[in-house]
């Protein structure tokens, strides 16, 4: 049933834009848009402030080759294939069913 009215609402939704479609107009409309004549003139800079806040020395940054040992362990991936090999032991180690049941239901 919804699917029929589904169908029918659809069905009659073009139908209506078929027949408003004939009003629309084949002429092109060329879209205006508004000049903007202080955009690429020279003006004064803003004041410097510092994005941080707060005093001069609230950060620091410096420059050069740090050691490794600042970045934290290097993880090594484990093979596809040992994780194939741990899934396929641990699914023969899992607990098997007692009872295995055939033709259940009608």
């Amino acid at each position: 049933m919804k699917t029929t009215l589904l169908g029918f609402f659809i069905l009659c939704a073009a139908a209506a834009f078929g027949q408003n479609a004939s009003v629309l107009s084949n002429e092109p409309s060329i879209t205006q848009f508004s000049q903007h004549n202080q955009h690429a003139e020279f003006h004064a800079m803003g004041t410097e402030h510092s994005l941080v806040g707060g005093a001069s020395d609230a950060y620091s940054y410096g420059q050069g080759e740090q050691p490794l040992w600042q970045f934290g362990p290097v993880s090594v991936p484990t093979p596809l294939g040992d994780v194939a090999r741990a899934y396929r032991k641990e699914k023969t180690a899992a607990k098997k069913a007692e009872f295995v049941y055939e033709k259940q239901g009608s």
